[in-house]
């Protein structure tokens, strides 16, 4: 049986290396699924979970909070570079959500000011916030 071997990393070191089945992911344009022996690509990555189903045990599964980045799949290796990336068992939910409440508030006082990059900013750092709360949900 094939594996796929999945790494992601991001400015502060590895953050992931095992062995997978399948990896799914969401791109700019939708979400992907990699197997053992996919073509080789390079796409870029949304704010999401990327989800990786090991070769341990057929019911685990790992979530990965990934805030953007690129994806490569090429012989049976999955790299992931993003800017940040949390597992779910590293995210400190309070901390999440205090972010997810900061990034309202700063979206809300931009659009009074009618600041459209202050808007746009907000919105990203809340998109985050919601990925990690969410990625933070499957913990076991």
């Amino acid at each position: 049986m094939a594996i796929l071997k999945v790494n992601i990393v991001t400015p502060d070191g590895i953050v992931y290396n095992h062995q997978s089945k399948m990896v799914v992911a969401k791109t700019l344009d939708g979400e992907v699924g990699i197997l053992p022996q996919h073509a080789p690509i390079i796409v870029p990555l949304s704010i999401d979970e990327v989800r990786i189903k090991r070769v341990d045990s057929e019911n685990h599964e790992d979530a990965i909070a990934v805030n953007g980045g690129v994806m490569e799949v090429r012989d049976n290796v999955c790299t992931i570079i993003a800017d940040s990336a949390e597992r779910e068992r590293d995210i400190d939910l309070d901390r999440a959500e205090r972010a997810k409440s900061r990034a309202e508030k700063r979206i809300q006082e931009a659009h009074e000011k009618e600041d459209r990059d202050a808007v746009q900013r907000a919105t990203v750092a809340l998109n985050k916030a919601i990925n990690r709360i969410s990625v933070s949900k499957h913990r076991r």
